[in-house]
């Protein structure tokens, strides 16, 4: 298996070995049952799909994926991802033992929303003089030329929806792993809040 299914739960810091402090985030890594095996004769392509975080009211599922469930004879899940094929059959649980201490992983999640916010904040504009009557401090300020193109270029940056969207932090590290108690602790801080459900992957 080339990753797994987790829950953000939070940063803290350790101390490493040198006396440094670290800072890391805590992640529920686990376990992950295995509901379908796609194989490239019934369905075109190799993958497992496993799911994640029981669903305590099975009536909140949709008939197909209650289909799926009782067909595998797992438990419904809330959260269903793919991952490259690996071997495993349907029943298994994938663990965050597949981790180890100094692996380099990408992690993928949805990102804190921040509202409707400007262009300093969205786009890093530097903005006016904040002082002596400016009256231009926090705008963007001119967004395009007059008689060509007559218009404003696409993607050009504007005030607008910031965040809360799918996000991959690449080549972070694991600190450590917990086996025991499901935890993955990674170095540095991944997409999302504590509470947001996150794809682990291991760097190819």
């Amino acid at each position: 298996m080339k990753g797994i299914l987790g829950k953000k739960l939070g940063m803290t810091h350790i101390f490493a070995e040198d006396g440094k402090t670290v800072p890391v985030t805590v992640i529920e890594a686990g376990p992950c049952s295995v509901i379908q095996v796609k194989t490239l004769e019934n369905d075109g392509y190799e993958a497992v799909k496993v799911g994640f975080s029981e669903i305590r009211k099975p009536k909140k599922i949709s008939k197909a994926l209650a289909g799926v469930f009782k067909k595998s004879g797992a438990t419904p899940c809330k959260v269903i991802r793919e991952f490259k094929m690996g071997d495993l059959k349907v029943g298994d649980l994938v663990t965050v033992g597949m981790f180890s201490k100094g692996d380099t992983i990408k992690v993928s999640g949805v990102s804190k929303g921040k509202g409707f916010q400007g262009v300093m904040k969205r786009h890093h504009y530097a903005g006016g003089p904040g002082s002596h009557g400016s009256m231009f401090n926090r705008a963007p300020g001119s967004i395009g030329a007059s008689s060509f193109p007559s218009r404003v270029w696409k993607n050009k940056g504007l005030p607008g929806h910031m965040g809360s969207e799918q996000t991959t932090i690449r080549n972070l590290k694991v600190f450590d792993v917990k086996p025991d108690q499901n935890l993955l602790i990674v170095r540095g801080a991944v997409p999302g809040a504590a509470g947001t459900y996150l794809e682990i992957r291991k760097e190819d």
